[in-house]
């Protein structure tokens, strides 16, 4: 053990005598102030240890930051037991205001006539000669104009404030409509898993943030402005008249040749044959190959182990109403940390029948918090699935003393699949579901 004194800069905990000691406004003394603990060498932690800390502002830890109940859900994929097909039954979605407060007073407006006001003007003008003030909370620009020929003033005060895209509440103590631009949801979804994801993963794609989901009443409640609103409730409308949902699968893969060659792709052809390598299309950084069932995470990895160490960094599903776009953060499901914590997979897909045929069209995006890295349209059948091949690790690296082989590289797997949501009443009996051609379009009843 060594013994150092604490200055009056760094926190000191005395633990012996229960006391916290600091240093505000003994500064003003003029005592210097020390104290002498025990400090453990080598990072060895015993009951005698003492933390030696530099005063810094509290931030949470880490791991703390990490937790989230829908981790499980979200970064566990069985690939043993996973359906091209599947159907869900069809649950109602709804979206309620919340903070909306108390109603208003029984009055009747007629014959009200606003041009080029505020929101906060023209409710001023509507409510003189009564005891109701408007207050903003939140600065609003949007100017309305129009004619109010009779109703009553709840419906009159709705009816302005959404033309100013605005949100009021009545606070009936102090007589006072509050006005914001921005207000609260709840969303009660259905109790179905697949659809939460989907509605969560649409929303986390058109960047809203800051997400409360209540997994046990099957909740989601958001905050936003007009726009966010509107967003949200044609995602909803989307998954009710739509019918049908794209899941997403994915593994993400580090691969380390054994050599100081680089991983020899060619060798899929002869491994698997050129009737299950469909597709090749290059993107600016990578190369995403378009391939049958036949080539799945399982044998993939198989094929790669021949080559190189082939080691699963992240894994997880993300499920998007048709024609939505989402993304997965690699970061969010690694197993650990990894160089590669900053990228993410966004995916825009539409399922539908294109010539006669049934296709996923899909957009598939790798960035950054640097920017795009690169993209890939993939028009694919129903069953395909996607290697993202040729993305090297040191595009990742952000220190230069981070040492890694030059031949290193990302591999993501994808495996698309298709939810059909239906009518409780018409859920399949048994587990076969037809899963291509007439019988396919004729069960999901697209009509497209």
């Amino acid at each position: 053990m060594k013994k150092i004194r604490l200055l009056c800069g760094l926190v000191v905990l005395m633990f012996m005598g229960g006391v916290v000691a600091g240093c505000a406004q003994r500064a003003q003394e003029n005592v210097p102030q020390y104290d002498t603990i025990n400090v453990v060498e080598n990072f060895v932690i015993d009951e005698n240890s003492v933390p030696i800390f530099p005063k810094k502002a509290a931030l949470t830890t880490d791991t703390a930051q990490r937790f989230s109940i829908e981790l499980p859900k979200r970064c566990t994929v069985n690939w043993d037991n996973q359906a091209v097909v599947s159907v869900v039954p069809e649950e109602k979605i709804e979206m309620v205001r919340l903070g909306v407060g108390d109603p208003l007073p029984e009055l009747q407006v007629s014959d009200y006539e606003f041009e080029q006001l505020t929101v906060k003007e023209t409710l001023d003008k509507l409510l003189q000669g009564t005891n109701i003030s408007v207050v903003e909370d939140g600065e609003l620009y949007e100017t309305v104009s129009g004619t109010i020929s009779s109703g009553n003033l709840a419906d009159s005060v709705e009816l302005i404030a959404k033309m100013g895209r605005a949100y009021y509440s009545y606070d009936a103590v102090n007589s006072e409509i509050h006005l914001d631009h921005r207000a609260k949801w709840l969303v009660k979804m259905p109790k179905n898993e697949s659809i939460i994801m989907a509605l969560l993963d649409a929303m986390h794609g058109a960047d809203v943030r800051n997400l409360l989901v209540d997994w046990q009443d099957k909740t989601v409640v958001f905050e936003g402005n007009y726009q966010t609103e509107r967003e949200v409730a044609k995602m909803i409308s989307d998954v009710a008249s739509k019918k049908y949902m794209i899941a997403w699968d994915i593994d993400v893969y580090r691969v380390y040749p054994r050599t100081d060659n680089p991983i020899i792709w060619m060798n899929l052809l002869p491994a698997f044959g050129d009737k299950n390598i469909k597709m090749s299309i290059p993107g600016v950084v990578g190369r995403a190959l378009v391939v049958s069932p036949e080539i799945n995470t399982k044998t993939l990895q198989e094929f790669l182990s021949q080559q190189a160490n082939v080691v699963l960094i992240s894994q997880g599903t993300f499920v998007i109403p048709n024609g939505w776009q989402s993304r997965f953060d690699i970061g969010q499901c690694s197993k650990e940390d990894r160089l590669e914590t900053d990228l993410i997979i966004g995916a825009t897909g539409t399922y539908g029948d294109y010539g006669g045929k049934d296709k996923l069209d899909a957009k598939i995006v790798l960035r950054t918090s640097n920017g795009e890295l690169s993209s890939f349209n993939i028009p694919s059948d129903i069953g395909d699935n996607y290697v993202i091949i040729g993305i090297p690790t040191h595009s990742f690296v952000t220190t230069p003393e981070t040492l890694i082989s030059p031949f290193a590289e990302l591999v993501v797997f994808m495996s698309p699949r298709i939810i059909s949501i239906v009518d409780a009443n018409q859920l399949p009996s048994g587990a076969d579901v037809p899963l291509s051609g007439d019988a396919l379009r004729a069960f999901l009843g697209t009509g497209i």
